[in-house]
């Protein structure tokens, strides 16, 4: 599994688009015999669309996207209401039950999705992402990875989303200062009391380096403390949604 893990760190860093991304995820999933896989980034406004990258069949994700279906999805549903990773589907009980929620999962199914393992990714303001692995049927080597490695495929999940939103968004601006991507995201962290070797752990890099881009985000935001530029990270996020 380490061997594995560090080939997939080393696969995030040189991706740089959403294929890179996939083909990242793809070939560690394939290594764990996890068939397939699906990261959904959920919007932040209602109006918002998401952000899919995914190995499930082409002519599956066009209807899911084209019918906005991750509105209705019941495994976004329980991602948006549980911090905890969960299975789904053959042999697995869902809080959410309606016949919308029956339909999509049997629309699903025709195109080999029936079961699957899903880590939530959220924030200190809530669900930001999931990231699933999926397959047709239960089969051993699908449980075994998930029942001896589900610690690890959530990190995994952590790490993914976090290169992700580095590489793959503009990182806005605090209160007219703009910080580099990696300034930003180490900071993003940080306001959620992530240490410097957490998140050093979480990007792939050293914890004196985040500590360098720690402050030099404090330098650039006039402020002496991580909790000071957090409050403004914060505070500029606030007027983005108002």
């Amino acid at each position: 599994m380490h061997r594995i893990f560090q080939r997939f760190i080393d696969l995030l860093s040189a991706a740089e688009d959403s294929a890179g991304f996939s083909d990242a995820m793809a070939v560690t999933a394939a290594a764990l015999d996890l068939s397939c896989f699906a990261y959904l980034g959920l919007p932040r406004q209602s109006r918002g669309r998401p952000r899919l990258i995914t190995t499930y069949p082409e002519e599956w994700t066009s209807h899911y996207l084209k019918s906005r279906y991750e509105l209705i999805d019941p495994v976004i549903a329980q991602a948006l209401q549980t911090p905890e990773p969960f299975q789904w589907g053959i042999g697995s009980r869902s809080p959410f039950d309606s016949p919308k929620h029956h339909q999509l999962l049997d629309e699903a199914a025709q195109f080999g999705i029936r079961t699957g393992f899903t880590v939530p990714i959220h924030d200190g303001r809530g669900p930001i992402a999931a990231l699933t692995f999926a397959a047709n049927k239960r089969e051993a080597p699908f449980e075994t990875c998930i029942n001896s490695h589900a610690r690890v495929l959530q990190l995994m999940a952590i790490y993914f989303h976090a290169h992700v939103r580095r590489k793959l968004t503009d990182q806005p601006k605090i209160g007219g200062i703009l910080l580099s991507p990696r300034e930003s995201e180490c900071l993003q962290w940080a306001a959620q009391g992530k240490s410097s070797w957490e998140i050093g752990r979480i990007l792939g890099i050293s914890r004196h380096t985040v500590a360098s881009y720690l402050d030099n985000a404090k330098q650039k935001l006039g402020v002496r403390t991580i909790v000071q530029a957090a409050t403004r990270l914060s505070a500029a996020k606030q007027e983005e949604h108002n």
